[in-house]
């Protein structure tokens, strides 16, 4: 039931933070390995576009999604889906790196990171809203 949420690129609106202006221009109705996804958001009002690319299905267990365009230097993040005691654990792995070296890392890291970590928990929130407990464990 978690994963198939996920196979519809459009319910990603659902789970992203208000505050990033997200908006799907164009996806195909149903995920699927080699896939593009086409976004455009705003980043502190600052208007971005974004196209991902799903790396790799494999459902009901994994799909990965890297950055082909958009604000990252590299964007690979890896969902993993495992079925534990009637539910469903969901985890996230995350690489990215900012643009501009060394230098985007002292300007722009610490605040890329905070918002990193606030829409992964914005999502989280969400996510246990549609389908979870009332009492998540981190």
């Amino acid at each position: 039931m978690v994963f198939e949420f996920f196979s519809d690129a459009c319910n990603l609106n659902r789970i992203t933070p208000p505050w990033l202006d997200f908006e799907i221009v164009c996806a195909p109705a149903l995920i699927y390995e080699g896939c593009l996804i086409y976004y455009r958001l705003a980043w502190h009002g600052i208007p971005m576009r974004w196209t991902t690319s799903i790396e790799q299905w494999r459902p009901p267990h994994q799909f990965v999604d890297v950055q082909l365009r958009g604000p990252y230097r590299l964007w690979h993040h890896t969902h993993t889906f495992e079925a534990r005691d009637g539910g469903t654990v969901m985890r996230d792995k995350l690489r990215y790196a900012i643009p501009f070296g060394a230098l985007g890392r002292l300007l722009l890291g610490r605040r890329v990171r905070d918002d990193v970590e606030d829409i992964f928990n914005y999502r989280s929130e969400r996510i246990w809203s549609i389908f979870g407990d009332t009492n998540p464990s981190p």
